[in-house]
């Protein structure tokens, strides 16, 4: 059961105060270590942030042997009632350096309030004293962390933006747009081949929703299991495969609905307007995040999908 802190013995307040002083200079390292490879000035600060958590832990190990003894009981942040539940955020990889940044500060703020709390709890002066110096500490940590962006050097900060961007388009635009163009284009075949096949608008959706759904759940698993993210820092498998898998039946997707018009040449002109903006969004995707030249993009994707459209429509038709 977890106790409250009005409850807990000076003894015991200091046996926390190591604990948490512990347990964020490990979580500093563990920050510093996900960055080092795209972020490693801002790994530098949480490096420097863990090694100033040591020398607090240092400190509070020194004052508690003077006043209890050599046995420090081990009470953790959970032990105590009213500590905010934290998110693993330090165990993800890669790790994003504005959730790190956020999350040190929310560190920083709640260790100072800890202390700012416990000096009203003890009597001995020589803890109080140690309590107020480290509260003072925290707080400075707390600024430090708010303004952790700031103390980047213009030259930092863009390479840094570089390196975000990069990591961006790596798990979230490449999964998306190969997700994006496999749905909008190969479910073109079989929606406008059952659309003249049969020339019902409702046959015509079926076949759209069945074919857009399937091509989602196999693009999703195909890139989930391309690889694990390791060596080409491509992000979680799983992640890529669902943005991919979404973007792949979205694709489909937009194509189809048009065809709940029961009108099937209302619905079939609408459809074929739904698939130039589509085949538009991707040429400016690529054209936005994958440094292809506007017309080039568009004059690749508009060929490629004209010619899956035709497809449909003769194998429709015939």
């Amino acid at each position: 059961m977890a106790r409250n802190f009005k409850d807990l013995s000076e003894r015991e307040i200091l046996a926390l105060a190591i604990s948490l002083e512990e347990e964020d200079g490990r979580i500093y390292g563990d920050f510093a270590e996900g960055l080092r490879e795209t972020y490693p000035a801002s790994a530098e600060m949480f490096e420097e942030m863990q090694a100033e958590e040591s020398e607090h832990r240092s400190s509070l190990i020194e004052t508690y042997r003077q006043r209890f003894g050599e046995h420090i009981p081990l009470i953790r942040r959970h032990d105590v009632k009213g500590f905010v539940q934290r998110r693993p955020v330090w165990l993800v990889r890669p790790l994003g350096i504005s959730v790190a940044r956020k999350q040190a500060e929310v560190m920083e703020m709640e260790t100072r309030r800890f202390y700012e709390s416990a000096i009203g709890q003890v009597t001995d002066a020589s803890i109080r004293k140690l309590l107020g110096d480290l509260a003072i500490a925290e707080r400075k940590h707390s600024a430090m962390a708010e303004s952790l962006e700031k103390r980047l050097t213009p030259d930092v900060r863009e390479a840094e933006e570089i390196a975000h961007r990069r990591l961006f388009v790596l798990q979230i635009v490449q999964p998306g747009l190969a997700g994006l163009m496999d749905g909008s284009i190969s479910t073109l075949a079989p929606v406008f081949a059952a659309a003249f096949a049969t020339k019902s608008s409702w046959d015509a959706f079926l076949v759209g929703m069945a074919a857009s759904v399937g091509a989602g759940i196999s693009m999703g698993f195909a890139e989930a299991l391309s690889d694990d993210g390791t060596l080409t820092g491509r992000g979680h498998p799983w992640m890529r495969g669902l943005v991919c898998g979404l973007m792949t039946t979205a694709g489909g997707i937009g194509h189809t609905l048009p065809f709940l018009i029961s009108n099937f040449n209302v619905a079939t002109s609408v459809a074929v307007g739904v698939v130039a903006v589509e085949l538009g969004i991707i040429s400016y995707i690529r054209y936005r995040y994958m440094d292809t030249p506007f017309l080039s993009a568009a004059f690749q994707v508009v060929v490629g999908g004209a010619l899956v459209f035709i497809a449909g429509i003769l194998i429709g038709s015939s």
